[in-house]
């Protein structure tokens, strides 16, 4: 990523930070800012992330592994990774009608993690995420072992969490990225 390219994502990401504090309540900026310039290829996905639709921004740190986690915070499943089945497996399924990609393969692409179904309801209390689309969501191995895949939204103001077909795909489904920095 070239110069004007980082400076210009940074000026969003601190922007950002600043208009949500309540989503990193005890976190400095200039803490962040200092991770981020240490980690430029953090920086190139985090690009990624933003190019995408999905607005990322500081929700947390983890101690245990001493980084900050960046999610993306878009009101809604980020739209330029959307329309996508969950994974290779599930493409490879489809006979006809196949979507671009997968999730979990665009995420590894990007260098960051699908959230999980905790990641996600924890998100959930930062904001009202996902109100008229979804987004596929770290599936456990026995669940993707019986073909399936699960998502979660917002309806009715609860978080959900449903099952669908791995192969499955929809215009408002997307997927939602978790980023260690």
């Amino acid at each position: 990523m070239d110069k004007a390219n980082t400076e210009t994502l940074l000026a969003k990401l601190q922007q950002r930070f600043v208009q949500h504090m309540q989503r990193h309540a005890g976190i400095e900026w200039p803490q962040v800012l200092e991770r981020l310039l240490a980690q430029p290829a953090k920086l190139q996905t985090l690009w990624l992330m933003e190019q995408s639709g999905g607005e990322p921004d500081v929700i947390g740190q983890d101690p245990a592994q001493n980084c900050f986690l960046f999610c993306d915070c878009a009101a809604e499943s980020p739209s330029g990774r959307r329309s996508l089945c969950y994974d290779q497996a599930a493409l490879d399924k489809r006979k006809e009608n196949k979507p671009s990609g997968a999730a979990v393969a665009m995420a590894s692409e990007f260098g960051a993690e699908l959230l999980t179904e905790q990641q996600y309801r924890a998100l959930q209390q930062l904001g009202h995420f996902d109100q008229k689309t979804s987004s596929w969501l770290c599936t456990p191995a026995e669940i993707r072992a019986l073909g399936g895949a699960i998502f979660g939204d917002r309806r009715y103001n609860r978080v959900f969490v449903y099952h669908n077909g791995a192969e499955s795909y929809y215009a408002a489904r997307g997927f939602r990225l978790l980023l260690r920095v």
